[in-house]
């Protein structure tokens, strides 16, 4: 094994034990309405506006950058707080976030399948 790639592997190891020791739970609160979803996230010590929200195809994803120094060298990582596939009745156009009283508050509307879909078919 190359030094480079030991020091590389020391790194890896000591973000890891950061990672998972002496860090306080997030919190992540699911609530339905009527006519959407809503993800509250808190997580102690993190400002909410570093808090990070992507839609990608179906999947919703909540996290954050953490700014990690290990052996000098500084990393970027990111922490993921929520990722989950969406029903199809999440309208994923218009899923929005805010800051509400020091949390990040995501919005997943329903869309008009929501209520099931129903036709009737004609007879040609």
């Amino acid at each position: 094994m190359k030094r480079s790639q030991y020091l590389d592997l020391l790194a890896s190891v000591d973000i890891m034990n950061v990672l998972n020791g002496g860090r306080s739970e997030q919190q992540v609160k699911l609530n339905q309405h009527d006519d959407h979803r809503e993800i509250r996230v808190k997580i102690p010590g993190i400002d909410p506006q570093r808090i990070q929200v992507e839609v990608n195809d179906d999947r919703v994803s909540i996290f954050y950058l953490m700014d990690i120094e290990t052996i000098g060298k500084n990393m970027r990582l990111p922490y993921s707080v929520y990722n989950q596939q969406q029903p199809y009745f999440i309208d994923l156009s218009r899923v929005k976030a805010d800051v509400e009283e020091g949390q990040l508050v995501v919005t997943l509307p329903y869309n008009e399948l929501a209520n099931g879909y129903h036709r009737k078919v004609g007879k040609s």
